[in-house]
């Protein structure tokens, strides 16, 4: 049989990945077999699993497919719009079903904790993404929002953009954090100017600016450690 050729059809039944899951549970599937549940379909020439794989293969692995925007998805052969849609779904549930259960019991007690809650969510990714985590008045996370994703260099993001995410949680205070996609977690002079700017925001709406947290490759630093705040 010409692998080129091959389609769901023409696969044993146990090693369909549907099948197998109701057999095994999801637990001993691979990435390749649970995204192609996700993707129903393989394409003319392919099964869903063939080609699930080839998308494992073209992004470089299952983490660098949750940072994949839909233009990129349909990029690839035989991922069209709606399948680019299932995945992104399925990643974003996945993504909120993890935030939710984390925020339930997490407590920033010191500026560690917030660097270890979104450390690899945020380690890998290719932009400066500036988020802000919410805190009632026992510091415990109630919310979160990504405000802005800026370029290589710069991340931007207005005062009232943030506080108007605060109150609307009501957040007693929050924490800032973002990214440095070099890797390397040293503020840089725009860092410590919008967190002086933040600082004196949140003076006049009464919501403390507890910290901002540059992340870097598994290395942050606290501005608030750093007396730059």
């Amino acid at each position: 049989m010409n692998p080129e050729r091959l389609v769901l059809r023409d696969v044993p039944n146990e090693d369909r990945p549907r099948e197998r899951m109701m057999t095994v549970g999801a637990e001993a599937l691979s990435h390749a077999e649970l995204l192609a549940i996700l993707l129903r379909t393989g394409t003319r020439n392919e099964s869903a699993v063939h080609l699930a794989s080839r998308i494992l293969s073209s992004c470089g692995g299952l983490r660098n497919l949750t940072d994949m925007s839909l233009a990129e998805l349909t990029a690839i052969r035989g991922i069209g719009p709606a399948k680019a849609l299932q995945l992104r779904a399925g990643i974003e549930l996945g993504r909120r079903l993890s935030q939710s259960r984390d925020e339930e019991r997490l407590t920033i007690r010191r500026p560690q904790d917030a660097a270890d809650f979104l450390m690899e969510e945020m380690r890998y990714l290719k932009k400066e993404h500036f988020i802000c985590l919410f805190l009632n008045t026992k510091n415990q996370v109630i919310g979160r929002e990504t405000l802005s994703i800026g370029t290589l260099n710069a991340s931007l993001v207005h005062p009232r953009e943030v506080f108007r995410a605060a109150m609307k949680c009501s957040s007693a205070s929050l924490v800032c954090l973002h990214n440095h996609p070099s890797g390397d977690p040293s503020p840089s002079p725009e860092d410590i100017a919008i967190t002086e700017r933040l600082c004196k925001a949140g003076e006049l709406v009464g919501i403390d600016v507890l910290d901002h947290i540059v992340i870097g490759d598994n290395r942050y630093v606290s501005l608030k450690e750093q007396g730059l705040m």
